[in-house]
């Protein structure tokens, strides 16, 4: 229990601290898909020593399988993500995410069997409730003109997409082990998030020769937040159902805010706390009372 708790804490720091260095690198003109490749190929290169004592050969095809469909969904979700945080606020974007723990319950159910019982209706329902204080600060205020925003389309479309991965991540555990899950994210991610700069045309020489000397301290510590929060995420998912544990990893929301306000100087932000502390609460409910 005691390192299930600090994993979660772990995850809730890491994941909005990776926020920061992918804003920050798309602010100096990285660009997002690059930036996704980057972190999933720089990761992937740290797991080949770990990677040599699996005995690959004895795994399942349901493994690769469900490897296969984490590393798609998971890179483009993840590329949606960087996207998202290039046009818009952290201190939103942050708070959106509270979603993420109802697709996974929603997903989890049809996929898992993991049924929330009506304390998670009530949490979920809480979260909904708690969003609209923080949309309600954007021009459009909490309506459907919202999804005409680009930065908020790049965010659901992250959100879902990581959402359905978790679920994904979580059959790879129960095929394997957390590490072995680890390992494969990584791997599988640098693989389609490498195929997305094709898809979409990106210049990989010319986007290379972009970075600049002051970036690639950014860049480790976006590789060692974002390595932090997978391998935390993935050993919760081991020790947790994967709704209760996405809606335990809303916390972070009040991180993302903070964070937005004194690095990037956004504003609203007592709203848009108000609104995060009724999100959070409705993660609590979900995870304390079910």
């Amino acid at each position: 229990m005691i390192l299930t708790s600090v994993a979660v804490i772990s995850r809730v720091l890491s994941n909005p601290l990776g926020n920061v260095f992918q804003k920050q690198l798309t602010n100096r003109y990285n660009h997002p898909l690059l930036i996704n490749f980057l972190t999933f190929l720089l990761l992937s290169v740290f797991c080949i020593i770990p990677a040599i004592q699996v005995r690959w050969l004895e795994l399942p095809f349901e493994f690769w399988k469900y490897c296969i469909l984490a590393g798609i969904v998971g890179a483009t979700g993840n590329g949606f993500l960087v996207k998202a945080l290039q046009c818009g606020d952290l201190s939103v974007l942050g708070p959106i995410n509270s979603y993420k723990s109802v697709v996974g319950i929603i997903v989890g159910t049809f996929l898992l069997g993991e049924i929330p019982n009506l304390w998670g209706i009530a949490g979920m329902s809480l979260i909904v409730y708690g969003s609209y204080y923080v949309l309600d600060t954007m021009d459009e205020h909490f309506s459907l003109a919202l999804l005409k925003r680009k930065e908020i389309q790049y965010r659901i479309w992250a959100m879902v997409l990581t959402a359905i991965e978790a679920v994904f991540i979580k059959k790879i555990i129960l095929y394997s082990s957390t590490t072995i899950s680890f390992i494969v994210w990584c791997w599988f991610g640098a693989i389609f998030s490498f195929a997305l700069l094709f898809a979409f045309k990106v210049h990989l020489v010319k986007e290379l020769k972009r970075i600049k000397i002051r970036d690639l301290s950014s860049y480790f510590y976006l590789v060692l937040c974002i390595g932090t929060m997978q391998y935390t995420t993935n050993y919760v998912f081991d020790h947790m159902e994967v709704g209760y544990a996405l809606a335990l990893f809303q916390l972070s929301t009040i991180v993302s805010i903070f964070l937005g306000y004194r690095i990037f100087k956004e504003e609203n932000i007592t709203k848009k706390l108000i609104g995060s502390v009724i999100m959070v609460a409705g993660s609590v409910m979900i995870i304390l009372l079910k």
